[in-house]
């Protein structure tokens, strides 16, 4: 079955219930959200019967919970140790939405593995790992490093620097890899050879660690290393080619997480991207038609 969902808010006032509804008015299947802002620390108390309320809607509606994604804010960088209580902090921050994720009953965190920040690659695996055996295994919660596009000083844009921190983590049972297919092709990994790239995955980490994928079609040409998403079908990496990745048979039981931009900045796509997903058929028209529904 096609696990497929998108970026959704987390609002304190409705919490995971109002995450689910927000997901529900998409059409979708799962989700993915921040418990918080992810520029910065504020964060408020989990209402346990919120949380408790949306299970509930969750098994009535036929969710699968364990498919359900939590993003860890953008502010954690463990690749950097230069300032020791910078590094520290990023620490902490991640424990305590490991433990907030807990709280939710939510057992997969997308972390973003950091920037060196002149430090360099190899240094930079080695805290980013050191970061990890900090924390892992405190909660019941796989961190899945997100494969990233390379921009700036961005560590993990190549399997083979995701493969070098995981084969430091000390925890092999709580982490795990996030494909993003705008990312892998800002990285320069063609997606039109898909399968290919999954062999060479397979051979160096394993499918099995795949936990997560966001789809994204990409505003860059293939190996452009800027990380700038676009909507389904409008971007480099075209309708046919990411439809072909979602529906990929080694990869059908983990969730897929469109991160697409909202029209006009204004409005959000998901329900119109999924619907296109799910008809595997494109719609050249669509964002021109989601405009001019939305101002009906």
């Amino acid at each position: 079955m096609l696990i497929i969902g998108s970026h959704v808010g987390f609002k304190k006032d409705s919490q995971l219930l109002g995450s689910l509804k927000e997901a529900l008015s998409y059409g979708a299947n799962t989700f993915m959200f921040y418990t918080g802002a992810p520029q910065n620390t504020n964060r408020y108390p989990i209402m346990d019967g919120l949380t408790l309320e949306a299970m509930t809607l969750m098994k009535e509606k036929g969710f699968d919970y364990s498919k359900v994604v939590v993003h860890a804010p953008y502010i954690i960088n463990l690749a950097n140790d230069k300032d020791p209580d910078k590094f520290m902090f990023s620490v902490r921050f991640l424990q305590e939405e490991l433990e907030r994720c807990s709280l939710l009953g939510i057992h997969k965190l997308v972390l973003h593995p950091g920037s060196h920040v002149g430090l360099g690659v190899d240094a930079a695996i080695s805290n980013i790992a050191k970061g990890l055996n900090m924390i892992l295994g405190t909660y019941d919660v796989c961190i899945l490093l997100e494969t990233m596009a390379g921009k700036g000083t961005e560590v993990g844009c190549t399997i083979e620097e995701i493969k070098r921190i995981i084969d430091l983590v000390d925890d092999k049972e709580h982490i795990g890899v996030c494909l993003d297919t705008c990312h892998l092709n800002d990285a320069g990994y063609d997606m039109r050879d898909f399968d290919s790239f999954l062999d060479d995955f397979d051979r160096l980490i394993g499918i099995s660690n795949i936990g997560c994928v966001h789809i994204n079609d990409s505003k860059n040409v293939l190996g452009a290393h800027k990380d700038r998403h676009e909507n389904i079908g409008f971007g480099t990496i075209g309708f046919d080619t990411l439809l072909s990745i979602i529906y990929n048979k080694r990869l059908l039981d983990i969730p897929k997480i469109l991160e697409t931009p909202y029209i006009d900045k204004e409005y959000a796509p998901y329900k119109y991207e999924i619907k296109m997903i799910r008809d595997k058929v494109f719609n050249p028209n669509l964002l021109n038609d989601i405009k001019e529904q939305k101002e009906l």
